[in-house]
């Protein structure tokens, strides 16, 4: 248990909705009472209860789950939770609506934090507007604990530690590879998703994120080597492969480089990072990265489009609070592959990291990745010089997480590639 004296060690912010309601389940399922204290959080109590009803009908541990009820719209209300637990690990979104409150909230009360947002333009805001404050209050305000951006932040740090354990200097290039994940989509991923769009319809700043690779590194170091996600098909150079743009690059490359700042560069200053999904390398892998290429800049040329995207928003996304059947979640998986490549003493190396799971991206695995990240903070069960700041999983926990997300059946392994 934890050394504080406060009620809760974790709340579960947005317990009811369909990505909370599987991190508690996760909670309650891998935890008992004796070594976790949880609360289930929200805005409407009734929901709340028919939940902890739930979870506890289901579980020969638990007999009751305290619930806590507050509104992002009342300031004092989320002041009231978070002083009155260790983490909140939250899963409301769309962050850029919904989460500054309760990041203020937990800076104010010295209350770690989680997430799961892939809202680059709002983690830009945080860092201008809050990441000095979380240092001074040493709270820690860690980001992107979930499919975003995990695995890709978890195994380039793998990769890049183990080429400086073995071969004396970092990778100087890193590929992230997406090369299999299968499983469903919420309403509110998609809700989160719609509003990047509108900030940077509306917004110059998130314009400017989204146009600056290093729009997350800390101000005054937001330039460098790399020219931004991929958009076209290519041939790689790291594997025989044709490779596509990924839909997760726009996040998972700038977290990964502001892991890399917030380190003060382990990796180097002119590391070169990018994410891709590998179609193969045969004529047909051609046609396919070409298929798919063509088909992210066909929505994302329609997401840009202020009638088309509320057309897509409300006749083809799901509601939010509206997500994948449990059969999908049950059938779903995911295999994420990082290869670095790097110059030592001995000559170059290449490095290559696996991490995945047979559980579905955004769900089953998620909810155990922001599970795990949130047992981290509580803790303490971390890897970093850093205290408290806005974070990212690398920066803020690092490699104990992948120790807890290996004992919970996540595959991530490193190693050596020999010619």
């Amino acid at each position: 248990m934890s050394d504080s004296d406060r009620q809760q060690d974790i709340v579960v912010w947005g317990a009811t909705g369909v990505a909370g309601r599987l991190l508690a389940a996760y909670l309650t399922e891998q935890y008992a009472p004796e070594d976790l204290s949880l609360a289930l959080g929200g805005r409407n109590r009734e929901r709340l209860g028919s939940l902890e009803a739930d979870l506890c009908d289901r579980s020969e541990a638990w007999e009751d789950i305290p619930v806590v009820v507050g509104d992002a719209t009342e300031p004092e209300s989320l002041r009231d939770i978070t002083s009155s637990t260790d983490v909140v690990s939250t899963t409301v979104g769309p962050y850029t609506r919904y989460g500054t409150p309760l990041v203020e909230a937990c800076i104010e009360t010295g209350t770690d934090y989680c997430d799961l947002t892939g809202e680059v333009n709002w983690i830009r805001e945080l860092v201008d507007d809050y990441h000095d404050e979380a240092v001074d209050a040493e709270t820690r305000i860690v980001n992107s604990c979930g499919f975003d951006s995990v695995p890709a932040d978890m195994g380039t740090l793998l990769v890049q530690s183990f080429a400086t354990e073995e071969f004396g200097a970092p990778c100087d290039e890193v590929r992230i590879y997406v090369e299999d994940a299968s499983g469903g989509v919420s309403g509110g991923t998609l809700a989160s998703f719609t509003e990047l769009f509108e900030a940077a319809s509306n917004d110059p700043i998130a314009r400017e994120t989204l146009r600056n690779p290093y729009s997350l590194a800390p101000p005054g170091e937001r330039d460098g080597v790399d020219r931004g996600a991929r958009r076209l098909p290519r041939k790689d150079r790291l594997r025989s492969s044709w490779t596509a743009p990924s839909p997760m690059a726009p996040v998972n490359e700038r977290i990964v480089r502001r892991s890399n700042a917030l380190l003060d560069y382990p990796y180097g200053r002119d590391v070169r990072c990018s994410e891709v999904v590998p179609t193969g390398g045969s004529l047909v892998g051609a046609a396919g990265s070409g298929l798919v290429a063509g088909g992210l800049g066909l929505f994302t040329a329609a997401m840009s489009v202020p009638p088309l995207r509320s057309g897509i928003s409300r006749f083809v996304f799901p509601d939010p609070g509206e997500g994948p059947s449990e059969r999908q979640i049950e059938n779903g998986h995911f295999s994420i592959r990082v290869l670095g490549h790097g110059t030592g003493a001995d000559g170059s190396f290449t490095v290559e990291a696996e991490f995945g799971a047979d559980l579905d991206p955004g769900y089953g695995g998620t909810a155990r990745m922001l599970g795990e990240s949130a047992m981290c903070l509580l803790r303490d069960e971390t890897d970093t010089p850093l205290d408290g700041g806005v974070l990212t999983p690398a920066s803020g926990i690092g490699e104990p997480l992948v120790d807890r997300l290996r004992a919970v059946g996540f595959t991530a392994t490193v190693n050596e590639v020999r010619e």
